[in-house]
């Protein structure tokens, strides 16, 4: 009796055992089973990531990070200035279309170097502005190594084809360029308000380097564009720095509008320029750069550039 109950007890042990393993091996099946379904699906997302439509779509985020990078917009009117002066240095003979290709190639490459060690530079200072944090660096699409080894192939490459295509001088002032903005201009901007026409001087420079590019060096007449430009862009510079002072007081910049409550400093000071730079289209016809009508057109602009001017320094608190 003692034995039956003892071997119906353990029958029933055994049984109850072999359910427990039974469950537990369901158990870990199962588990397996969905460990080895979320690495495939895993896997599968890799795979598709590797798709050519999906390198297709990182290609482009990529090209339009690098467009924003360099400025491409703002690099493109650095080249048209440069065209001009190479045609204005051209005047001589007929005008080197190859020459004239390569050098705006190069121009683009200096510039978009500069821009974007300005970036790498500013990473910091963009995030606090509203004008400025969703470019690349900011925004945190790209890191500052990837933006600086950019800046070095845009600037080796653009230096290269203006010295080999075009000649030494021009590609001495497209690398004196390139250090004017990143290595003066930039930290400039966080230290004095004189960055604004130290950015002027650079601005001034492309004419240049279009002229040494078609003439192999650069005479007097070279200084009228030059000059044309560093005046006219003041007033540019001056009115963006009021319209976004708060912007560039957020972000640590030292703009004239910070330390002019009124506006009357700033417009002022874009009056001024305005006014320096009507006679400079009048130097350019006695120097031979352009015809007389260039001068009356010129002096046109000059006074549309002054009324703005004038209305900035009646209004300031108005002024959009």
């Amino acid at each position: 009796m003692g034995f039956s109950s003892s071997s119906s007890g353990l029958g029933a042990g055994a049984g109850a055992c072999r359910r427990g393993l039974a469950t537990a091996s369901t158990a870990a099946a199962s588990s397996a089973t969905a460990a080895a379904a979320a690495a495939a699906a895993a896997e599968a997302a890799h795979a598709a990531g590797r798709g050519p439509k999906s390198l297709a779509r990182r290609a482009r985020a990529l090209l339009r990070d690098y467009k924003q990078l360099s400025k491409a917009k703002l690099s493109g009117l650095v080249v048209l200035t440069a065209a001009a002066g190479f045609a204005a240095g051209s005047e001589d003979g007929p005008l080197d279309w190859s020459r004239l290709g390569w050098t705006s190639l190069g121009t683009f490459g200096a510039a978009a170097c500069a821009n974007a060690l300005n970036q790498a530079y500013e990473r910091a200072n963009d995030a606090l502005m509203t004008r400025t944090r969703g470019r690349p660096l900011p925004a945190g699409r790209m890191g500052r190594p990837h933006a600086l080894a950019f800046a070095a192939a845009a600037g080796a490459a653009g230096l290269w084809v203006l010295y080999d295509k075009a000649n030494p001088l021009t590609a001495a002032l497209g690398a004196a360029n390139i250090f004017l903005y990143a290595g003066v201009y930039t930290p400039l901007k966080q230290i004095s308000v004189a960055n604004t026409w130290v950015g002027a001087v650079v601005g001034a420079i492309p004419p240049l380097m279009g002229w040494a590019a078609a003439a192999g060096q650069l005479e007097p007449a070279a200084g009228v564009l030059a000059a044309a430009l560093f005046f006219w862009q003041m007033p540019h510079f001056l009115s963006l720095a009021w319209l976004c002072r708060e912007d560039y007081a957020r972000g640590g910049f030292k703009m004239l509008s910070m330390f002019d409550p009124t506006g009357r400093r700033t417009a002022a000071a874009a009056l001024r320029h305005c006014a320096y730079l009507l006679p400079v289209g009048f130097a350019a016809v006695s120097l031979g750069v352009a015809s007389e009508w260039f001068a009356w057109e010129s002096a046109a602009l000059c006074g549309a550039m002054g009324a703005g001017a004038v209305a900035f320094y009646r209004a300031p608190s108005q002024a959009r």
